[in-house]
This record gives structure tokens, C-alpha cells and sequence, in this order.
């Protein structure tokens, strides 16, 4: 059975277009994160995911911003292992 992905297009601030594909959105202290893997390494088994702040633009829209505070990235991190270890457990 193939899984069915979100798929995203981001753009960035050269232009170029990055294709990503939506695995999880998470919440966690009150902000909206969402995980993202590149296209390209989505049949990989070794892939590296990206997490992006989602926050909500002037005109209404989500709008995805780079983490920039360690301990805010390391929170989500924390979060996103233990959510992963109780999926093992089932």
C-alpha cells in the first residue's frame, strides 16, 4: 500500500523552488510546527526532515518560518521523538 503525502512547494529567497512533502503538523506549546522532507529523499532511509514554525501571515494565510531559537527547536525535537517511541510501543 503506497501512502498518500501532502506535497508543498517552497520557495526561497534566491527563487528557486524546493518540493517538500508534509509528514506531520504538530503542536506543541501553543505553536504550530510543521515537519517537512525534501522530495527527493522521501524513498530514502536515512532522509532528514526540516521544521518550520507555522504562523499566520497579515493577509490570514500560514505562513512557514525558520526556527531560530536552539531551545524552541529542541523542544519540538523532544516532542517529535517521544511521539515517535510511542508508535514503536503500539
Amino acid at each position: 500500500m503506497t501512502e498518500e503525502w501532502e506535497e508543498i512547494t517552497l520557495v526561497d529567497e534566491d527563487g528557486l523552488e524546493h518540493r517538500f512533502v508534509v509528514l506531520d503538523v504538530v503542536e506543541v506549546a501553543g505553536n504550530r510546527y510543521a515537519v517537512l522532507l525534501p522530495e527527493e529523499e522521501k524513498d530514502e532511509e536515512d532522509a532528514s526532515a526540516v521544521i518550520f514554525r507555522i504562523e499566520t501571515g497579515a493577509d490570514g494565510e500560514d505562513v512557514l518560518v525558520d526556527i531560530e531559537d536552539d531551545d524552541e527547536f529542541d523542544r519540538v525535537v523532544k516532542v517529535l521523538d517521544e511521539m515517535a517511541e510511542s508508535e514503536e510501543d503500539k
